[in-house]
C-alpha cells in the first residue's frame, strides 16, 4: 500500500512541476549565465584592461568556491524557499545599484572598484541561489521516484540552454544598451526567480539546523557513508581536470596554434552546449530502457576517448567536433550523477552534501588554469594526453566500483 505522503507529490501535475521547479530554475540559470560571462565583459568595457578582466573572473569564482560550505548549511537550516528568495533579491539590488552608479562615474578608480565589487558580490549570491535551486531539484527527483532521471535531465537541459544563450545575450545587451541594459535584465531575472521560488512542502526540521561552519564536515561525513556516490564524485573530479584543461587551453590552441579568432573559440562551446543537450535527451530515454550503470559507462567511454583524441587534433574542425563529442559524454555522466545524488543523499543534509560534491567537482578548474600558465604552448598536447589517460583511469575505477556495490544494484537496474 502506498504511503500518503509520496503519491501526493508524485502525482503533482505537469503545470505544478513547471511552476514550482522548472520556471525558477530557468530564470536563475539565466541570471547565473549572464552574470558569469557578462560581468567580465563589463569590466573590460569599463576598464579596458585585460588584467582586470581576468581578475574580475577570479573574483567571481573564488567567492563561489568559498560559498559552498555555508550556502549548503543555510539551505539545510532555513530551506530552499527562503535562501533562494533572499539571495535573488540581494543579487537584484546589487546589480541595480551598479547600473545606477556606473553611468555617473567616469572611467577610473571609482568605476573599477564598482565593477570589481559587483563581480565578487554576485559570485557569492549566485552560488547561494544555485545551491537552493539544486536542492529543490533534488526534492523533485526524490518525489519522482523511478523517473528521477527525467527531472534531472530537464534541469540539466535548462542549465545548458542558459549556458548557450546567456553569454550571447549579455554581450548583445552590453553592446547595444550598455551596462545599464545588461544589468537591468540580470536584475529582472533575479526578481522573477524570487517571485517564482518553489514552495517548500516540508519545513526544515530542528535537527537539520547546525552551525554554518559545519557544512563541509556534514557533507564529508555523508559522502563517506555513501561510498558509491563518493566513487562517482571522485571519478568525475578526475575527469573535470581534463575538461578544465581543455577549457583553459582552448584560447591558446585555437588562436595561437591554429590561427583562428576568439569568436571561433566561443563557437566551439556553443556547439558543445548543443551536443550536450542532445546527449541529455538521449540519455533520458536510454536510462528508461538500460538503467543508470550502462548509460554511465558508455558516456564515460565516449568522453575519455574523445579527450584522448583531442590531444592529437591539428585542425580547427577536428578540435570542434571532438570537443562536442567530449561534452556530450560529460552530459550523460552528469545525468547519472544528478540522479544518483538525488536518490542517495538524505533530505535533511542534502544541501551540505550537495555543496561538498559541487566543490569537489570544481576544484580541478583552478588547477587546470595553473597548468596552462606553467606549460609551454607547444607542450599542451602532451599534457592533455596525460590528463586524458588519468580521466580514463579515474572513470574506469569509479564505474567498476559502482558495478560491484551491492547497495546500488537496484539503482543501476
Amino acid at each position: 500500500m502506498r504511503s500518503r505522503v509520496g503519491p501526493r507529490h508524485a502525482r503533482r501535475p505537469v503545470p505544478t512541476v513547471l511552476r514550482g521547479i522548472y520556471l525558477p530554475r530557468s530564470t536563475d540559470a539565466a541570471a547565473f549565465a549572464m552574470a558569469t560571462y557578462g560581468i567580465p565583459l563589463l569590466v573590460l568595457a569599463t576598464t579596458n584592461s585585460a588584467a582586470l578582466t581576468g581578475l574580475a573572473f577570479a573574483l567571481e569564482w573564488i567567492p563561489r568556491l568559498g560559498a559552498f560550505a555555508f550556502a549548503g548549511a543555510l539551505v539545510d537550516r532555513h530551506g530552499t524557499t527562503a535562501v533562494l528568495r533572499y539571495a535573488s533579491v540581494a543579487r537584484a539590488l546589487v546589480v541595480l545599484a551598479a547600473a545606477l552608479l556606473l553611468p555617473r562615474q567616469e572611467a577610473g578608480l571609482g568605476a573599477t572598484v564598482t565593477v570589481m565589487v559587483l563581480a565578487a558580490s554576485t559570485g557569492i549570491l549566485t552560488e547561494c541561489s544555485y545551491i537552493a535551486t539544486e536542492t529543490a531539484g533534488g526534492v523533485a527527483s526524490r518525489e519522482a521516484g523511478a523517473r528521477a532521471h527525467r527531472v534531472q535531465s530537464v534541469l540539466l537541459g535548462i542549465d545548458q540552454v542558459a549556458t548557450l544563450t546567456g553569454p550571447a545575450l549579455a554581450g548583445l545587451l552590453l553592446q547595444w544598451t550598455g551596462a545599464t541594459g545588461m544589468l537591468t535584465v540580470i536584475a529582472v531575472s533575479s526578481l522573477l526567480t524570487s517571485v517564482l521560488a518553489p514552495r517548500q512542502y516540508r519545513r526544515p526540521q530542528p535537527s537539520a539546523a547546525q552551525p554554518v561552519g559545519k557544512g563541509l564536515r556534514t557533507g564529508w561525513s555523508t559522502l563517506r557513508a555513501l561510498p558509491a556516490l563518493g566513487w562517482l564524485v571522485a571519478g568525475l573530479t578526475v575527469s573535470n581536470l581534463a575538461v578544465g584543461l581543455l577549457q583553459a587551453a582552448a584560447p591558446v590552441i585555437i588562436v595561437k596554434q591554429l590561427g583562428h579568432s576568439t569568436a571561433d573559440v566561443g563557437f566551439i562551446w556553443s556547439v558543445a552546449a548543443v551536443a550536450t543537450l542532445g546527449a541529455v535527451a538521449l540519455c533520458r530515454r536510454a536510462i528508461d530502457r538500460l538503467g543508470l550503470w550502462p548509460v554511465g559507462v558508455v558516456s564515460a567511454t565516449i568522453a575519455a576517448t574523445a579527450c584522448l583524441a583531442v590531444s592529437f587534433a591539428d585542425t580547427y574542425h577536428a578540435y570542434l567536433a571532438l570537443i562536442a563529442v567530449l561534452m556530450a559524454g560529460e552530459g550523460g555522466m552528469t545525468v547519472v550523477l544528478r540522479t544518483l545524488r538525488s536518490r542517495l543523499i538524505p533530505a535533511d543534509v542534502f544541501g551540505a552534501t550537495l555543496s561538498l560534491t559541487i566543490l569537489l567537482l570544481l576544484l580541478p578548474f583552478p588547477l587546470a588554469g595553473v597548468l596552462v600558465a606553467a606549460v609551454p604552448p607547444a607542450q599542451l598536447g602532451h599534457v592533455i594526453a596525460l590528463c586524458a589517460v588519468l580521466q580514463a583511469a579515474g572513470l574506469f575505477t569509479a564505474f567498476a566500483r559502482l558495478r560491484t556495490t551491492p547497495a546500488l544494484r537496484t539503482s543501476f537496474a
